[in-house]
């Protein structure tokens, strides 16, 4: 007894089955991408192992591997310059944070709130401070540092960490703005004028609405700010003074004599301490994304979404 099966049914049968089939097949490009993708990653982070594997270099120079250890990461430690380096870079970062934050997310809110004709201008002005050179800023702050401590006797703009703290806050300021404006470009203004419908005073209405929406870009900028703080190297070695020292002017200035595996370790710490910051930051963000239901995430908030 045979059976027959019609040959729409085999078609029906023999099309189920071939999405199964492909999903087992990878294509050549797709294996390309990855290959270049790889690559491409250890193109970036390569630099950045090699660093980290020197550090336990127990030889007197970075250059020349003698043996592994922790030797460096102690000499380090015990070092009072590089820890007083390290101390006024974190100081300087801080501030920095702070204060391009605070002026940036008013900036923010205002270019996306309230734009007029005077918006174009200050996005131009943002927009410039931005794509100026750092040997540009450099020098043009020097003399009016010096100009405001001595010849008008502002002596507070002396002080090494006061001129880093502003010199560092010119170019995030732009950023957190910019990230700023574009969360609250975004968001509608129901909410806030249900709140002023129902007789909310402007402050309680920022606290209470217009804070919470945009603290996902604050937190954003903040961090960007911390770390293009770090980062700065023209700047710092311009405006800063004897006593002030941060640590790329350290590390920079090292490069006349020789490298030692301090440097390295140093410089492993202050990666672990910046991973850190991001993996405090990225647990902030997913508890407030399951909080709000918004979906917040790290990669979004960086991107100003």
């Amino acid at each position: 007894m045979t059976t027959t099966v019609d040959r729409p049914t085999e078609r029906a049968a023999e099309t189920r089955d071939e999405p199964v089939a492909r999903k087992h097949r990878t294509p050549l490009g797709d294996v390309v991408l990855g290959i270049w993708g790889v690559a491409g990653l250890l193109f970036l982070f390569f630099p950045v192992l090699v660093i980290v594997a020197y550090s336990f270099n127990t030889g007197r120079q970075l250059q020349s591997w003698d043996g592994f250890g922790l030797d460096s990461y102690a000499n380090a430690f015990n070092n009072p310059t590089i820890v007083a380096t390290i101390q006024v870079s974190l100081m300087a970062a801080a501030g920095s944070a702070v204060v391009s934050t605070i002026l940036g997310s008013f900036a923010g809110v205002a270019l996306a709130r309230r734009g007029g004709r005077w918006a174009v201008w200050l996005v131009a002005l943002l927009g410039l401070a931005m794509v100026t050179p750092e040997i540009v800023n450099a020098v043009s702050l020097l003399p009016w540092f010096v100009t405001l401590g001595a010849d008008w006797g502002l002596s507070i703009f002396n002080l090494g960490q006061v001129r880093l703290v502003i010199a560092h806050s010119l170019f995030a300021c732009a950023v957190v703005t910019f990230i700023v404006r574009a969360r609250m470009a975004g968001l509608n203004e129901s909410l806030e004028e249900a709140a002023a419908d129902l007789g909310a005073p402007p402050v309680q209405r920022f606290w209470t609405i217009t804070f919470p929406l945009m603290r996902p870009a604050v937190i954003s900028g903040a961090l960007l700010s911390f770390t293009l703080s770090l980062d700065n190297t023209v700047l710092s070695s311009f405006v800063s003074v004897a006593g002030s020292t941060p640590w790329p002017v350290y590390v920079f200035a090292s490069l006349r004599s020789t490298l030692r595996p301090e440097i390295a370790a140093m410089s492993t710490v202050m990666l672990l301490l910046t991973l850190a910051v991001l993996a405090l930051v990225a647990i902030v963000l997913s508890r407030a994304s399951r909080k709000t239901g918004d979906g917040s995430g790290l990669a979004q908030t960086l991107a100003g979404g």
